[in-house]
């Protein structure tokens, strides 16, 4: 019998400050790097897929963000870089 499936993992990569399109309030928005890997016998062996999601922390409103802007913002704001 095998187990496999699926786990995810969160990565907060910056909070950025800017007025959100949906609520028009400034507020803070946190860029977060998604990663999905494929796990057997509840050990990660590979990514399947990775997104970056951009998340209103006033009214919710969360974006897919692609990877080139989410790096611009991270370098922009002097974080880490991304891995």
């Amino acid at each position: 019998m095998l187990i496999f499936g699926l786990s995810t993992k969160q990565v907060l990569l910056a909070t950025l400050f800017y007025v959100c399109d949906v609520c028009g309030n400034q507020a803070a928005h946190q860029l977060i790097k998604r990663t999905r890997r494929f796990t057997l016998f509840f050990i990660p062996l590979f990514p399947v897929g990775t997104r970056y999601l951009d998340t209103c922390t006033y009214c919710a409103r969360t974006l897919d963000v692609p990877r080139d802007r989410a790096e611009a913002a991270v370098a922009a704001q002097g974080s880490p870089e991304l891995r």
